[in-house]
């Protein structure tokens, strides 16, 4: 039977920061993920300023502005029946942590994990799913685990941390029930082709809406990202409409896309994302904690899920460290954690069930957005409220440092490029 001093379950994100940060301060840690590799689109591309500095913290900055990515310069309000609004400009905070990059996560992912492959305690495995956990009377001690040949495995470890996403297996096996918030939309992702001659700002945004309806396109270097908003459960409506209706909703949004709707050849082109917004009631039991989706998944109204489950990853790393190198990981440990980011998550979990009850919610039953014209005013004239809300974006309402003893010398801010 293997032992580990942390595995980890999932190798999102959140998991691959953790497994990192902790194989840096000595822990032997084991991340399981289930795939065999990362390739898997629209699981979330944005990259926020607090993730960049963590990364120039942990004298990584380098290799990442090396990889393949563009830079979102503002945040654009979409309003049905007006003029978007744009909230506020990153070119207003201090660069260079003055935009949102995006790239493939699955190019974020593998540079994670190459880093963190370089630290002796830290082991990756692919291809392995954790199925359950192992319990000595009421502590949990491990992971019950299915390998690559389909074999049943034990790993046995001082702490399990689930980072498995919004439908955590693990979670469930703990007994962590979420309380649910209502959600009034679903979201299909999917690509179309951009011609080299076309405007558009890359990594910029463009909503559209109709009755009950919107799409949204971010522009990329070479394709659109498109994602169709519909109302809750309309899943199995839009799939009996077929490829030829789902087409016509597309072109009916954007006419100017509609010389290229015919690449989406099939229904299966489109990612089905169950939009829910939750949070446990409690984070952690005995030997077991949750961070990331696996504790409270996230709208993906403003795009912040992925940068506050990594912040999740620095406070568990930071907090929990000590305890794991002495072997000895207490409930209290794990409650410190929870009592650090549930603040923020409420934040901000708050600020997007205000979105959906004034914007989305309205769009999605075919009447006009909520949003009061002050607040229109505020962003369009005020100068301190359109850096107030680019900040909050880029970095949350308790950003995290990198620990330091996850730092290294070379861990230098970048100048703006």
């Amino acid at each position: 039977m293997e032992t580990t001093g942390c595995v980890v379950v999932g190798g999102g994100p959140a998991g691959m920061m953790l497994g990192l940060l902790l194989a840096r301060a000595g822990v032997q840690v084991t991340v399981l993920e289930k795939h065999a590799d990362f390739l898997r689109d629209f699981r979330g591309d944005t990259v926020h300023p607090s993730t960049i500095r963590l990364i120039d913290e942990l004298g990584l900055g380098q290799e990442f502005r090396k990889l393949p990515q563009s830079r979102l310069k503002s945040v654009v309000f979409p309003v049905p029946g007006r003029t978007a609004v744009t909230m506020g400009d990153f070119d207003s905070l201090r660069p260079p942590y003055n935009y949102i990059a995006m790239m493939p996560q699955w190019d974020f992912l593998n540079f994670l994990a190459a880093a963190a492959a370089e630290e002796p305690g830290f082991t990756l495995l692919m291809s392995h799913t954790a199925t359950g956990v192992v319990r000595d009377g009421d502590r949990v001690r491990g992971v019950r685990l299915r390998g690559p040949d389909g074999a049943q495995e034990e790993l046995l470890a001082d702490l399990v941390v689930a980072t498995d996403g919004r439908h955590s297996a693990l979670r469930a096996a703990a007994g962590l029930p979420p309380k649910e918030f209502p959600v009034p939309f679903d979201a299909w992702w999917f690509r179309l082709p951009r011609h080299p001659a076309e405007a558009g700002e890359v990594a910029g945004l463009v909503p559209a809406f109709g009755p009950g309806e919107a799409l949204v396109a971010l522009t990329r270097n070479d394709f659109y990202q498109m994602g169709y908003l519909a109302p809750k459960g309309a899943d199995a409506r839009i799939r009996a409409e077929g490829v030829e209706g789902f087409r016509r909703r597309i072109a009916g949004l954007r006419p100017d896309l509609a010389d290229r709707v015919d690449t989406i050849h099939s229904l299966d082109q489109l990612h089905f994302l169950d939009v829910r917004l939750d949070r446990l009631h409690s984070w952690h039991v005995n030997g077991l904690l949750c961070i990331g989706d696996a504790a409270h998944a996230m709208s993906p109204a403003g795009g912040v899920g992925i940068n506050l489950a990594i912040q999740d990853a620095v406070a568990a790393a930071k907090l929990l460290a000590p305890a794991l190198l002495r072997g000895r990981v207490t409930p209290a440990d794990l409650q410190a954690v929870e009592r650090r980011r549930r603040p923020p998550t409420v934040i901000v979990q708050t600020a997007q069930r205000l979105m959906h009850r004034a914007v989305f919610g309205p769009i999605m039953s075919g009447k006009r957005a909520k949003i009061p014209g002050a607040v229109l005013l505020l962003a369009r004239h005020v100068p301190a409220v359109r850096s107030i809300i680019p900040r909050f974006i880029a970095f949350g309402p308790r950003p995290e440092h990198a620990p330091a003893f996850a730092r290294r010398a070379d861990a230098t801010p970048q100048p703006r490029a």
